[in-house]
């Protein structure tokens, strides 16, 4: 019953929890037996990640370290088939070209991210946590069985590390860098026989890679500085029956907003000189909290439940037209209209709050057998109000709003969902699920720009879908294993800013997928690959229209692809490859807005522009490439580890449409480091990312209705020391 146990229990558990994705951890073995086992845990249940039918990438925290990953943006670096571009106030996560390009007020993302079972609905807020990583889990293709709505493209589960009971210690993790980087990491547990807590403390800042060389210049944009604490007190019944995890996270990020090129600067050529002479700065406070329990019924079947409450929030002032030079409207002008196109200069500000209530239960078996089930219920109920503020006749502080957008979402959403695993013989499963989702959208305006509003607009959206999953995996042992599945995904509907406009509708994804695992030479070598196509209907794609946000869907899309990802160990040597190769285009024709060049094509109603079947699917790059390897070797008593590692990304593209503003160019990056680990519980590291300096645009930002659009370029090289050190048991 082997094959029974590890794959039906870790299908069940790993693929199906969503309020509890479960913990990754490598177990130490011996170094000529070859590679460590990816352990998935989920409540005493240990199972070999190996047996999960899906094309996933898992990293613990130390790898992430190893492999460079400083932040959330560097994910797409270690996985194949990701594109992630961070810029205003999100993060914005694409798989296998799914995800979202740009936000709106009331859309949302098609990658759903978790913390430690909580999800994370919206993009403002998933990068604030990324410190004291137990394990980061990225699944491509749609999770719409027990993930649920928005997870057309994947899901990324973070969990971090257990408290420990009977066991007391403390550690830091500290780094110093040029750009003046600070970095400290401190980590503390203390645990008794049934109770035990772990506190994490972060503190990060550094200064802005760009010079703002204005005259007047009163802000340094790129500047950052982040402090957060997470605690969780675990706690489990004598019996061993019930356990609890009580969690709370703080976090405040601190900037003075992103330090964005202005295309076409006349002043200065080079990518890392701006200037803006208004104040700019971004704050993001927020917290969470969250019970989670589970109690064993029987040896069989339990229960698990999961209560979140999440607030977060963002003020933020932008240089709208970033310059130093640009000329507010006059007083004795209107603020907006065809005489004050020789004035472009303003000040934005934005204040956006997210109160979310998130609840999930789950019935799952525990035991041993051919059949595996888990089935539960899903709620998320949250209030979305929204302040954008524009002052046109002021360039160097924000003084008077001549142009409002004041609204609040709410957003309601309900799910039941099942999924079994059943093996018909020892080696061949059978896997069906299936969610039903209601979601609702009451969107109200209080001010928008134009004529006023005689009273709050109010409308709503709706939408319901059944999703699922169907598969069949075939166990060969010691060999691996082979599955094919089909999964489809939903992003649910919205109402468009703009009173009258029409809602937008929901998006779906569906994925037919063939994979296999395998470990070869005696597990030294491990090969995960698979082949995918995808059917994607009513893309959502966010523009301008008017210059205000509006989500439209008249598109479609198709791709295929493959991935391929492969680590080897033998003896002190180690390496790692993964390998994406995607193909994705719009599947039909149509005419959407663009926010770029606002106009009318042929055949196009107005202020439409034409999209052409076959043209590529935004953030969808041809190839996603990695490689790394290290060799350990003993000097003395001091184990000594050099790394060297190399990303790449093809070009991709921002929007549908093809521009000097909208193209993101492929690039090759290079780090290195060297390890040296003085004895279990003292570490040196130095490190260098972008080894050669190469200069590349990370993101192309499209044109707001708070700020003009330009080009972050990515990090140049940083340098740096990192001290590792633990005190206790």
């Amino acid at each position: 019953m082997t094959n029974r146990t590890t794959a039906a229990g870790l299908t069940a558990i790993l693929l199906c929890s969503t309020a509890w994705p479960v913990l990754a951890q490598e177990q130490e073995e011996a170094a000529d037996t070859g590679l460590d086992e990816i352990i998935v845990t989920a409540e005493r249940r240990e199972q070999n990640l190996q047996d999960v039918p899906i094309s996933a990438t898992v990293l613990t925290g130390e790898q992430l370290t190893q492999r460079g990953v400083v932040n959330l943006n560097d994910i797409q670096q270690v996985a194949p088939s990701v594109a992630i571009n961070t810029f205003n106030r999100s993060t914005f996560i694409n798989i296998r070209g799914v995800g979202i390009a740009q936000s709106a007020p009331t859309s949302n993302p098609g990658v759903a991210y978790y913390i430690d079972g909580q999800l994370i609905p919206h993009e403002q807020f998933i990068g604030h946590s990324f410190y004291d990583i137990g394990t980061i889990e990225v699944l491509r293709g749609p999770q719409g069985t027990l993930t649920g709505q928005n997870s057309t493209g994947g899901a990324i589960y973070v969990r971090t590390p257990e408290p420990e009971f009977n066991s007391a210690f403390i550690g830091g993790d500290f780094t110093v860098g040029n750009y003046d980087r600070y970095r400290g990491v401190v980590t503390a547990n203390v645990g008794g026989e049934n109770v035990a807590l772990r506190l994490a403390y972060v503190h990060d800042e550094r200064d802005s890679f760009t010079d703002n060389i204005a005259a007047n210049a009163q802000s340094q944009p790129g500047n950052m500085n982040l402090d957060a604490v997470r605690g969780n007190l675990r706690l489990r019944g004598i019996d061993g029956r019930l356990n609890v995890n009580l969690r709370g996270e703080y976090f405040n990020m601190q900037s003075d907003n992103n330090a964005v090129k202005r295309r076409g600067d006349t002043v200065s050529t080079d990518p890392f000189e701006i200037q803006e002479d208004a104040v700019s700065y971004q704050d993001q406070v927020g917290y969470r909290v969250s019970a989670e329990a589970r109690y064993d019924l029987t040896d069989a079947v339990a229960v698990r439940s999961l209560v979140s409450w999440q607030d977060g929030y963002t003020h933020d002032q932008t240089d709208g037209d970033r310059t130093a030079t640009a000329l507010a409207v006059p007083a004795n002008l209107p603020t907006s209209g065809p005489n004050t196109a020789a004035f472009p200069g303003r000040v934005s500000q934005g204040d956006t709050v997210f109160e979310t209530l998130i609840g999930e239960v789950n019935l799952l078996s525990i035991g041993d057998g051919p059949f595996q089930w888990v089935v539960g219920g899903f709620l998320l109920d949250e209030t979305v109000p929204v302040t954008l503020l524009r002052d046109n006749r002021n360039t160097l502080d924000f003084v008077t709003s001549n142009s409002d957008i004041i609204t609040e979402a709410k957003n309601t959403s309900y799910s039941l969902f099942g999924q079994g695993n059943y093996f018909v013989t020892d080696q061949l499963e059978v896997l069906v699920g299936a969610r039903y989702s209601w979601d609702k959208q009451v969107y109200t305006r209080f001010k928008v720009p134009g004529p006023p509003l005689p009273a709050p607009f109010t409308s709503s959206a709706s939408s319901e879908k059944l999703t699922g999953k169907v598969g069949l995996n075939y166990h060969l042992g010691d060999l691996g294993m082979l599955y094919v599945s089909a999964a489809r995904g939903y992003k649910a509907g919205g109402v468009n800013l703009t009173p009258n406009t029409p809602d937008f509708l929901p998006e779906e994804n569906t994925v037919y997928e063939a994979g296999f695992k395998t470990e070869l030479l005696d597990r030294h070598l491990r090969l995960n690959g698979a082949v995918f196509r995808s059917d994607y209907e009513d893309i959502q794609l966010s523009s301008l229209v008017g210059g205000l946000p509006v989500t439209q869907n008249a598109l479609g899309g198709r791709a295929w692809g493959a991935e391929l990802e492969a680590t080897a160990q033998f003896g002190g040597f180690a390496a790692n490859m993964g390998l994406g190769y995607l193909d994705a285009q719009f599947s039909n024709s149509a005419c959407i807005s663009d926010t770029n060049a606002p106009g009318t094509d042929p055949g196009c109603a107005a202020n439409l522009r034409f999209v052409p079947e076959g043209s590529e699917l935004p953030f969808s790059p041809e190839w996603t490439v990695n490689a790394g390897a290290q060799y350990t070797f003993a000097a003395g008593t001091v184990d000594v580890t050099p790394r060297f590692q190399w990303s790449h990304l093809s070009s991709q593209l921002a929007t549908p449409f093809v521009s000097p503003n909208t193209i993101v160019p492929g690039r090759h990056l290079f780090d290195a480091r060297l390890t040296f680990d003085l004895n279990d519980r003292h570490a040196i590291e130095v490190f260098a990312n972008n080894l050669f300096d190469k200069t590349y645009i990370a993101t192309q930002i499209q044109n707001s209705s708070s700020a003009t659009g330009g080009i972050i370029y990515g990090a140049p090289r940083t340098v740096g020391v990192r001290l590792k050190v633990q005190f206790g048991d």
